[in-house]
């Protein structure tokens, strides 16, 4: 007859420690990105050199916690520009096949990277250290390829003007989705989305109005912010 006995001391000291390890990568995952989270609204809000301590607070969690994910400032800077790049290249690709229609997939990227506040952040690329970084560089990359795509199939279908280019796009949504200097504008999302929907439909080939200067080039944009 076998005899069952109880399992070692030892097995049931560890059981319940293997059995949280998950919980307990779940949490600090949890917690990285509401600091994330946070992080991002308040670079927006105030610029990069928003206070941590605050940072955390919004986060919900404490500045140790905060310090054991992100070693520096620029540690979580890095972070909030690859979340924000990355969710809006994914946006980019994800709407050229949820539409039929091509000008209102490229009208929802369009909202989309004015939701993320694009501008305000990106801007922290130039001149700064992120602006090296090859991850960033292949994002950028890539959203630029899905957003000429959008682009290109409106234009295919008669319904985008044939003198507007990416360049043009993205340097609209930059503008747009900077903190006006200055000014306390409650409602500035609203205001955003308003001027945006204007320009949009000023890309339109029903538009007649010739358009002065000359279409800006992406890579002239590097140049000048090299």
């Amino acid at each position: 007859m076998t005899v069952v006995t109880d399992a070692p001391e030892s097995a049931v000291a560890a059981g319940p420690a293997v059995r949280k390890a998950p919980r307990t990568r779940a949490d600090a995952l949890r917690n990285r990105e509401r600091i994330v989270a946070a992080a991002r609204e308040m670079f927006v809000e105030y610029g990069p050199e928003a206070p941590l301590d605050e940072i955390a607070r919004r986060a919900g969690i404490g500045n140790a916690t905060l310090y054991r994910h992100f070693a520096d400032r620029q540690a979580l800077l890095h972070d909030v520009l690859l979340s924000v790049m990355g969710r809006t290249m994914e946006h980019a690709e994800r709407v050229a096949v949820q539409h039929s229609d091509p000008f209102t997939a490229l009208r929802d990227f369009a909202h989309m990277a004015v939701d993320e506040r694009v501008g305000a952040l990106c801007g922290m690329l130039v001149g700064g250290p992120e602006r090296d970084c090859a991850e960033l560089a292949a994002k950028g990359e890539r959203l630029e390829h899905a957003v000429e795509a959008l682009m290109e199939r409106a234009r295919q279908a008669g319904q985008l003007r044939p003198d507007v280019t990416v360049g043009d796009l993205l340097i609209a949504l930059s503008l747009l989705t900077r903190p006006l200097p200055g000014l306390d504008c409650p409602n500035v999302d609203e205001v955003a989305h308003r001027h945006l929907q204007l320009f949009l439909d000023g890309l339109r080939s029903s538009t007649p109005s010739e358009l002065p200067g000359t279409a800006t080039v992406l890579e002239d944009l590097r140049r000048r912010a090299s």
